[in-house]
């Protein structure tokens, strides 16, 4: 008999059982096993009826849930029942956390072991870590258990109570979500700021002065001793002087006229101060702080960050990487201090081992920051990593390492310098001792660069010295509107109002795209009309719901739950079913939503009514009796719509399009259209015997106004035929496709494609840079620049030739051969596996797949009747 250990992953599972004795087995679950109905199909027919069916909670007897094993993890758990028969011992090492300790529990209750349990956690995947773990083993944390249900039965009845309305009130599909739904709020709102906010504009001087061969830049400040206004010293809402600023405001005739009466009088420096500073390094990472710094420094989203340092973790190369805590334990701080002495000397450590105390709201989850993994950190080089796993792991350690090293030592200079009534300011910086800016400058790369980058050299200017000025520039300012939320943003504003948990963000961020509430664009996050309408609704009428306060005092009492000091049921009862609960609110509002309102959007300055339709948004407009509409294309939003866009689309639907020219070979007219996916060019007019003319939309980053009649000709000419291939006689092709411009290589049914890069023209690329494109390597989805090479090369396909490979996927390794993916054979690993038995492989899977017979199975059914943690069971099988 052996003890079977249960894990979430293939890649988990393969990691420790390299740590844990003989005897030991470990199989993944493959993630939950069981969760509540995610449709009306999964609802057993015994409780269809039922009136809270539809919630998959059982709101009238305590908020019981109705648990569901999907037909996809039917197989899992009928392996891990199998697995379970020949052991003598369950070992559940699922993660750490509330997800981890949820996992465990629904293990529990479907396996129903009859042997002994324990639960084993553990930070980190190294044989310290997991022999410590199998040392303390404990019993399933209940109130972990009750925080992490009572969250997901909050989030059901928020979702599929509010969604269902959405639904009725504006439109099918869109969703409602506890934290989703107040994030898309905070998008709106600083949309609504950017819309009302009113531009103003400010004059200064700029002068590049000169001392010793040395040029320095210097700026207007202050006019017969006052200040002079800067950008801050504005009113967002109109644009005007903020009341009670003594300052000077330049126009650009005051600026133009300072400027040519001080150009040529003396410069004197009238005084020189100097300030020194310190910089601290910033604390490891946390969930959040490292879904930030991977957005900005490595350009990958909230949710990518999290499946690679998933990967990471389940490897064995960091910690555990939910986490909102910024301690670091001995042994980390240990490692990483020896890291400092090693690459850097002893010079840069800090004086005393650094600790950090977590300041978010409502810390939790587990007990240590993001680190490499192990009593001493391996170096990024030193892993074997490639691609984004080897960046985020870089990022990872060099925060970590930087964590314990010397504060940076900076000093400011500044320098004030008169001419006349002006006054002029120039500063300086000088970097007096890098400290940890050695390994980690947030923002940047390169942190060797960076120091550069930071150090503003003044030369050596006394009290008294009078530079001469080389060049005095009168610039023009304009006030800008609140920056938009980029991924980084929205996070770090998220976590800092105590809204949902940082191990939730990269889901949510995910939802909020895919529903179509927000586009990405220049890596920031624009709201759409879709977003705009669902959130005036619940501003409206459930203003509690997505009001950051009232859902950060919601996480405030999950987290008591966990802890044991609130009680779950009541709180459940108290949301839902009181006075003032969510099932009352929307039966009594339902009835007072006028669903033609809710489906309209009003933006200040515009004379037109944007709503939303079954097929989009479209603009409806009052002319004298008529009322006109039109559709907007599904990438404009509503921080593009002006005034001038609403008069085009009005103009194309009534007059039609507008004419660019004449085709001048075929004499036919060409079009500007802007259809329902952005703009686009039509050849001729659509009639009964031309009814579907020949169209080409206009590359990204070309402006419908700036379309050419040549560039029009060209794009409708798509595909061009650029040549054939020297080597293999297949036809070159230039073409404009829905990921962008592209040349493809055809061979018969074969084609290979490429994408063009930066400063490629689609009407101009020519044959031989065509050629040096499809020479590059094909880069992988998701991959940011990198191919994904084949773990091992098995050997070539006796059939075609081709690779046969095995590669790592979310899974585990697999077997590929062209578009065919197998399963490993069981009880067989990379290092044994040969030609011959992938063959085997691909071979049952190419039968498999040919077979087209069905089955019908049923999904297995729980229904709950015992408190989470319970050590007797009453579950009974529909």
């Amino acid at each position: 008999m052996s003890t079977l250990v249960i894990v979430e992953s293939p890649t988990k599972a393969r990691t420790i059982s390299n740590y844990l004795p003989s005897g030991y087995r470990v199989q993944a679950s493959m993630g939950h096993i069981r969760d509540l109905p995610a449709s009306a199909e999964e609802i057993p027919p015994a409780h269809k009826d039922k009136s809270w069916a539809n919630l998959g909670v059982d709101v009238e007897n305590d908020f019981d849930p109705l648990y569901v094993v999907p037909k996809t993890k039917s197989k899992v758990v009928k392996e891990l029942k199998e697995a379970l028969k020949g052991a003598s011992e369950l070992i559940l090492a699922t993660d750490e956390d509330r997800e981890g300790e949820s996992i465990s529990w629904h293990l529990l209750q479907v396996l129903n072991p009859k042997v002994p349990t324990k639960r084993m956690v553990f930070h980190e995947i190294t044989k310290e870590a997991i022999q410590a773990a199998l040392k303390n083993c404990r019993s399933i944390d209940e109130n972990l258990v009750h925080a992490q249900e009572t969250r997901r039965i909050l989030d059901r009845l928020y979702g599929y109570t509010l969604s269902p309305l959405l639904w009725k009130k504006i439109s099918k599909g869109l969703s409602a979500g506890r934290v989703q739904s107040v994030a898309v709020r905070l998008l709106v709102q600083r949309e609504r700021e950017r819309r009302a906010f009113k531009t103003a504009n400010y004059w200064d001087l700029k002068a590049t002065l000169e001392k010793d061969k040395n040029q320095f830049d210097s700026k207007l400040v202050t006019l017969n001793g006052q200040k002079v206004a800067n950008g801050s010293d504005f009113d967002a809402d109109t644009g005007r002087l903020i009341p009670g600023r003594q300052v000077t405001l330049l126009d650009q005739a005051t600026a133009t006229a300072l400027k040519e009466r001080i150009q040529d009088k003396i410069w004197r420096v009238s005084n020189t101060e100097e300030k020194p500073t310190l910089r601290k390094p910033s604390p490891p990472f946390t969930t959040s702080t490292l879904q930030q710094e991977a957005n900005r420094k490595l350009g990958i989203s909230a949710r990518d960050t999290m499946r690679i340092a998933q990967n990471l973790y389940e490897q064995g190369y960091i910690t555990y990487m939910r986490t909102d805590s910024v301690h670091l334990s001995d042994q980390a701080i240990t490692a990483a201090r020896n890291c400092v002495e090693q690459m850097y000397g002893k010079n840069y450590l800090s004086p005393q081992p650094r600790q950090y105390t977590t300041k978010s709201k409502g810390a939790q989850e587990a007990h240590e920051a993001i680190r490499p993994a192990g009593s001493s950190f391996r170096l990024p080089r030193e892993t074997g990593l490639s691609g984004l796993e080897f960046a985020l792991y870089d990022l990872i350690w060099k925060r970590t390492v930087a964590s314990q090293m010397a504060d940076a030592r900076i000093t400011q200079i500044a320098v004030n310098i008169q001419v006349e009534n002006a006054g002029f300011r120039s500063s300086g910086k000088r970097i007096d001792f890098p400290g940890f800016f050695r390994a980690y400058v947030e923002g940047s790369d390169d942190p060797e660069a960076a120091i550069d980058d930071q150090e503003i050299i003044l030369p050596a200017l006394s009290v008294g010295d009078t530079p001469n000025c080389r060049k005095l520039e009168a610039i023009s300012h304009d006030t800008q509107p609140p920056a938009r939320y980029s991924e980084a943003s929205l996070v770090k504003t998220l976590e800092s109002e105590g809204i949902g948990r940082p191990s939730t963000y990269a889901t949510i961020l995910g939802t909020i795209i895919d529903r179509g509430y927000a586009q990405m664009r220049n890596k920031t996050l624009i709201p759409t009309f879709t977003a705009f309408a669902v959130v005036s609704l619940l501003e409206n009428h459930f203003p509690d719901l997505v009001d950051p306060k009232f859902t950060s005092k919601m996480e405030e009492t999950l987290d008591d739950i966990a802890t044991g000091s609130a009680q779950w049921l009541p709180y459940l009862d108290r949301f839902y079913r009181g006075e003032k609960g969510l099932e009352s609110q929307v039966k009594e509002r339902e009835s007072q939503i006028n669903s033609s309102t809710a489906k309209s959007v009003i933006l200040e300055d515009l004379q037109a009514t944007i709503k939303i339709g079954k097929y989009g948004p479209y603009l409806e407009v009052s002319r004298g009796d008529e009322i006109l509409t039109a559709s907007i294309p599904a990438d404009l939003t509503p921080a593009d719509l002006n005034p001038e866009q609403v008069e085009t689309l009005l103009r194309q639907k009534t007059e039609g399009p507008d004419k660019i020219g004449l085709h001048p070979e075929t004499g036919e007219p060409i079009y500007l259209l802007v259809g329902s996916y952005g703009p686009y060019v039509q050849l001729g007019d659509v009639s009964d015997d031309n009814p579907k003319p020949k169209r080409a939309s206009l590359p990204k980053g070309v402006k419908p106004e700036d379309v050419t009649l040549p560039q029009a000709v060209g794009l409708l000419a798509l595909p061009r035929l650029l040549g054939t291939h020297p080597l293999t006689g297949g036809k070159i092709k230039a073409s404009l496709g829905r990921f962008g411009p592209y040349v493809v290589q055809e061979q018969g049914k074969e084609k290979e494609y490429r994408s063009l890069k930066a400063g490629d023209d689609i009407l101009t690329i020519t044959l031989d840079r065509a050629l040096a494109l499809l020479a590059e390597p094909k880069k992988t989805r998701g991959a940011r620049g990198s191919t994904k090479p084949a773990l091992k090369e098995l050997g070539k396909h006796p059939d075609d030739g081709e690779l046969v490979g095995l590669y790592e996927g979310p899974y585990g390794v697999y077997i590929k051969h062209g578009k065919t993916n197998a399963k490993m054979p069981e009880g067989e690993t990379a290092e044994t596996l040969t030609l011959e038995q992938a063959l085997a492989a691909l071979a049952a899977k190419t039968t498999t797949a040919k077979k087209t017979t069905t089955k019908k199975t049923t999904s297995s059914t729980t229904k709950k009747t015992t408190s989470p943690g319970s050590k007797t069971s009453k579950s009974k099988t529909v």
